[in-house]
């Protein structure tokens, strides 16, 4: 009988975008050196046999997972409650140092609601779900799903509360791939331009 192999959900944040003052970041798409990492980058993935990309339905995740997915000859499609924490009333921020900040009291006071219009609570349950709506819709294979930073920090404290999210979240590069095992979601590796 042959070694069954192994599965494994890939969370890929989205890759570099044009920063765009006044325009909110959820409607972002993806710089040119954004698009031309995708293409650099998903080759990276093949050792994990990734068998379609779902993205979130913000520009730029599904820019990133379509350029991903067709430099490597999967489907790709987007699905819905895979977007990053909502925040869609927060100002935009020219010193990064200050977003940081801001975002790092969200994992500090995950039940409480310091940004935007969800607490770390709920963006975290809402994204689980979304997450095994993915999995159920694609019970086979490796899917990939294309998302941001702060809900896959989030997403892998959950299951992995050995990892500390600020500094996981602070870590993470654009674009930047997590490997985890199913189904329980421990962290294998994280995959890096």
């Amino acid at each position: 009988m042959p070694a069954m192999l192994p599965r494994y959900l890939i969370l890929v944040r989205h890759s570099d975008v044009d920063l765009v003052p006044g325009k909110p970041s959820h409607e972002w798409r993806l710089s040119a050196h954004g698009r031309a990492r995708c293409r650099a980058f998903a080759p990276k993935l093949q050792p994990y046999r990734p068998t379609m990309f779902i993205t979130s339905l913000e520009p730029k995740a599904a820019e990133t997972g379509q350029i991903m997915a067709e430099t490597i000859g999967v489907p790709w499609q987007t699905a819905v409650n895979l977007h990053e924490h909502e925040r869609h009333t927060i100002p935009y921020y020219d010193r990064l140092e200050d977003f940081h900040a801001v975002v790092e009291q969200l994992f500090l006071r995950p039940d409480d609601l310091v940004l935007g219009e969800e607490t770390a609570v709920q963006a975290s349950a809402r994204f689980a779900a979304a997450v095994r709506a993915v999995l159920t819709a694609h019970p086979v294979g490796n899917p990939v799903i294309v998302t941001h930073g702060t809900v896959i920090s989030l997403f892998v404290h959950r299951y992995n509360p050995q990892l500390a999210p600020i500094a996981f979240w602070r870590q993470l590069t654009l674009p930047a791939a997590i490997i985890l095992s199913r189904p329980d979601f421990c962290f294998i590796t994280q995959v890096t331009p």
